[in-house]
């Protein structure tokens, strides 16, 4: 790969507070210690004082020890216990309402919360427990259920203000959007940052880092390709992405069994299906790609569609690299597209 970078790029990176190089390298400072991620806010140190790590493993077994500030040790953007824990229990119990005092009562700051939830999932933490509601309502809709039963029982004080909230989501009232399907979604941490994956009824549906700016755009054609709405809600598809995700990147496994749904053109669908043929801890070019599709005409039509791929790394278009060898585009990143193609050889080798 040519895609190495340089010393001098590295230390243009860091002191931006950056987040694309995470899991990238490691900075270390000669004349305190220490070493950093490269998004630390700490004052950016002269360059004749940095050395650089590819990772917190080599930076410590160089004498250097994890900075207090960014915490290099921790996964990024971790979510918390105490979230885990009430995330958790509205998943179990989506009827369920926490209010301010009862955060206080188990001796959690709810202005912590709130910011929480307003910076990994766009939404107020009342917000978040309201759709979880309305999912429920939706959910016992389409089996029979009377609106009015649904609103009340999944804990609607009054039937207008389930309306206004249920219109607000699916854009129809209760009684005009019973064809409509909902896709779950929830956020997981990774080496690489914070990743979303969405799951319908038949399978993940989307999965992408949470930096990426065409996000919203994807949201979107999926709601629109599959009549649905994205709430947050229990779905075993989640379940197991989340376990499998996580023993990926421990090295215990090299393919998937998660159920798949991704709705598109013929012709996406197709190339899509080929990507999951590509072996771990191996490449493939474009070129490569189109032939085994029997059809080398396609070759910049094969690049777009791996280019519009949702499904990162379980439909792996990260093993997709130029003819000459080098690092093409990668929605994600290129820096994530080198990660995980020299983690994946790592541990073949090993």
């Amino acid at each position: 790969m040519n895609n190495q970078l340089s010393f001098n790029q590295k230390y243009a990176a860091i002191g931006n507070q950056n987040t694309n190089y995470e899991g990238v390298f490691i900075t270390a400072v000669k004349t305190t210690g220490i070493f950093c991620r490269p998004s630390c806010r700490a004052r950016k140190p002269n360059i004749e004082n940095v050395e650089f790590y590819d990772n917190v493993q080599q930076a410590m077994q160089n004498g250097f020890r994890p900075c207090k500030l960014c915490k290099p040790m921790q996964t990024m953007d971790a979510t918390p216990e105490y979230i885990k824990t009430i995330i958790k229990e509205l998943h179990a119990n989506p009827y369920l309402r926490i209010k301010d005092q009862d955060l206080k009562d188990q001796g959690l700051e709810p202005s912590h919360i709130r910011r929480w939830f307003k910076k990994h999932h766009n939404m107020t933490f009342q917000s978040y427990q309201r759709m979880l509601r309305i999912n429920a309502a939706f959910t016992s809709i389409k089996k029979g259920e009377t609106i009015t039963h649904s609103a009340f029982d999944s804990g609607f004080e009054s039937l207008s203000g389930f309306n206004d909230s249920y219109k607000t989501i699916f854009g129809d009232s209760a009684s005009q959007s019973k064809d409509k399907a909902i896709i779950n979604i929830v956020r997981f941490t990774s080496p690489l940052g914070p990743m979303f994956a969405c799951a319908s009824s038949q399978g993940v549906c989307l999965m992408d880092f949470t930096d990426r700016k065409i996000l919203e755009a994807e949201f979107k054609d999926l709601c629109k390709r599959l009549n649905a709405v994205i709430l947050p809600g229990s779905n075993p598809h989640l379940d197991l992405v989340q376990k499998q995700m996580a023993e990926y990147f421990n090295g215990t496994r090299k393919s998937f069994s998660v159920p798949l749904h991704y709705p598109s053109t013929e012709f996406r669908e197709s190339v899509w299906t080929e990507l999951q043929n590509i072996p771990y801890g191996q490449t493939r070019s474009y070129k490569q790609q189109a032939e085994a599709m029997g059809n080398l005409k396609a070759v910049r039509a094969v690049a777009a569609a791996n280019g519009q791929n949702r499904i990162n790394i379980l439909i792996p278009c990260h093993r997709v690299i130029g003819s000459d060898g080098s690092l093409t585009g990668y929605g994600g990143g290129l820096h994530r597209k080198k990660w995980l193609l020299d983690f994946e050889k790592s541990h073949i080798k090993s």
